[in-house]
């Protein structure tokens, strides 16, 4: 089950469970699309795989699997 990171690890943005911003790698490392697309060349630079869409979970689950509140947040690697 995906984590569902709370924001993006370049800019700190909020991308809550129902996002259609977020972006994630096979790792799960989570981005907007905006950092996604413009610094990030759709690549993720931790792994180096590729960016994708983030599912979002469906409201009624996210009662019983509610997304992470675990934030990563890591600005100096990608300014």
């Amino acid at each position: 089950m995906l984590a569902l990171r709370p924001g993006c690890e370049c800019c700190d943005r909020d991308l809550p469970p129902e996002s259609r911003d977020a972006m994630i790698c096979s790792f799960e490392c989570t981005w907007c699309r905006e950092c996604a697309e413009q610094k990030l060349s759709m690549r993720c630079p931790n792994c180096g795989g590729e960016l994708v869409a983030r599912p979002v979970r469906p409201p009624e689950k996210l009662t019983k699997f509610p997304a992470s509140t675990d934030r990563v947040f890591r600005p100096e690697r990608w300014m």
